[in-house]
């Protein structure tokens, strides 16, 4: 008999009670400031139509996407030597958040304000690698704005998104910065490189690893695609002579001279000045950097792009971008939006390796009732409210059974104090709490238990 596993999927993961709180913690000053910064809350399916989907992510987005099979009488007739991955399946789960809104706001624009705020929080499912903080399942935190064409409106997702961070406590200068770039100065370097409009797009794919494969892979990448020696070239030495480090005006005004021929690129430029001067102005002030080969792998993006960096992760920790095209798709017409989106699961990784959750953060409970005697059941049953009605953590035994068992069940959770009634205690309407760590021992009435428990916690807080 095979063994059945009881690990999950390579990609995916359980979470244990401490790491379920961590995520609450981080999860709920997300949402606290989406709403601050007027954003309203939406849900979508985790399934979708393929067609919905696919198209929509560029070459390595439809690749890593996980379709599903049609069902019943449809596979079967699906079911034959010729057919495609396609033809097989006809829903996929989400990849990303953006898509599933796009088409959101199409079902339902008759119904939504012309500028419609959104944040969701949900998980998303990519058939990657996985590696150190790369899951095949992880968590995105979205905020976009639909319906604005002004770089207020990126402004307003990048400062959330750093509001957000600095609530976590990056509060140090050096913490992340706010990598900047727009699609159209990309397209005017590739145009300076003399690459082919056939080619932008694999392009683009290359030039969006630089973070994972470095220079010279790049480079390799480049050559295998198809572009001119001369153009790989002038790529090459473009990255080295723009790194990252300069102030945004003098990366701005570089790359006006190089682009100086480029209309186009010129809009880019005057859009992303736009946009540094309003993240000056609030808490994004002195985290802003230009990248000129900052790509963003979505191939919907259209506009301004952005990303997180951390000094200690490799890859993006969050970031966005402009996709004036993609509701198109499903309202017939041009509309405009842009957003924001923070990568939970690195940042909480980053929390982790720098000890940066609270103290007292924790999911056990502080207090156990005990149960001893089974006459007494009811009184302990009433003891255990009073304690939750007060707001403690209360945990009561499910049965009862020998003090010495519950008392190591307690001391497994780290709970300290035990509450215990017998017989004698009922009578005259009092508890005996045990302090575990020190061994005492003393009797208190029912009316003051819950002042008394505050103070005890309180004197090893």
């Amino acid at each position: 008999m095979s063994q059945i596993p009881v690990v999950p999927v390579s990609g995916m993961r359980d979470f244990l009670p401490l790491d379920v709180v961590r995520r609450e913690y981080a999860i709920n000053i997300i949402k606290d400031t989406f709403r601050l910064y007027g954003f309203q809350p939406v849900e979508t399916p985790a399934m979708e139509h393929l067609a919905t989907l696919q198209g929509k992510y560029g070459e390595e987005g439809d690749q890593l996407m996980y379709k599903v099979l049609k069902r019943g009488a449809k596979l079967d007739r699906a079911l034959n030597p010729e057919a495609s991955a396609d033809e097989l399946a006809d829903m996929g789960l989400r990849y990303d958040l953006t898509v599933p809104l796009a088409r959101l706001v199409a079902a339902h624009a008759n119904t939504m304000l012309p500028v419609f705020k959104r944040y969701q929080i949900q998980p998303v499912y990519r058939a990657e690698r996985p590696a150190k903080g790369r899951y095949r399942e992880f968590m995105q935190c979205d905020v976009d704005i639909v319906g604005v064409d002004s770089v207020d409106a990126e402004a307003d997702v990048i400062n959330a998104g750093v509001t957000i961070l600095r609530n976590l406590h990056f509060v140090q200068k050096d913490d992340f910065r706010i990598r900047l770039n727009h699609r159209q100065i990309l397209q005017g370097l590739l145009i300076r490189a003399g690459v082919p409009a056939d080619l932008f797009a694999s392009a683009l794919v290359a030039i969006d690893k630089l973070d994972k494969i470095g220079p010279d892979g790049v480079r390799a990448e480049l050559e295998n695609r198809g572009l001119a020696p001369s153009s790989v070239q002038f790529l090459m030495n473009t990255m080295s002579e723009m790194a990252q480090g300069s102030s945004p005006e003098a990366m701005l005004a570089a790359l006006g001279k190089l682009l100086a021929d480029h209309a186009e690129s010129r809009t880019g430029l005057q859009e992303l000045e736009a946009l540094t001067v309003l993240l000056e102005a609030g808490p994004a002030c002195n985290t802003v950097r230009i990248d000129p080969f900052l790509a963003r792998g979505m191939g919907y993006y259209t506009g301004p792009i952005y990303e997180i960096q951390f000094p200690d992760l490799a890859s993006s920790g969050g970031g966005g971008g402009r996709y004036d095209d993609l509701l198109g798709y499903f309202a017939g017409s041009r509309v405009p939006a842009c957003g924001f989106s923070l990568g939970l699961e690195r940042i909480l990784l980053i929390m982790e390796q720098r000890d940066m959750f609270p103290s007292d953060l924790a999911a056990a409970p502080q207090v156990l009732v005990a149960q001893l005697n089974p006459t007494v059941s009811g009184y302990l049953h009433r003891i255990a409210y009073q304690l939750r009605a007060d707001g403690l953590r209360t945990d009561l035994f499910p049965a009862p059974g020998r003090l010495k068992r519950q008392f190591r069940y307690a001391e497994k959770q780290g709970i300290r104090y035990v509450i215990i009634a017998g017989e004698s205690e009922v009578e005259s309407s009092q508890v005996a709490i045990k302090d575990l760590t020190t061994g005492s021992q003393v009797a208190v009435d029912t009316a003051d238990l819950t002042d008394t428990i505050h103070h005890l916690l309180g004197t090893i807080t």
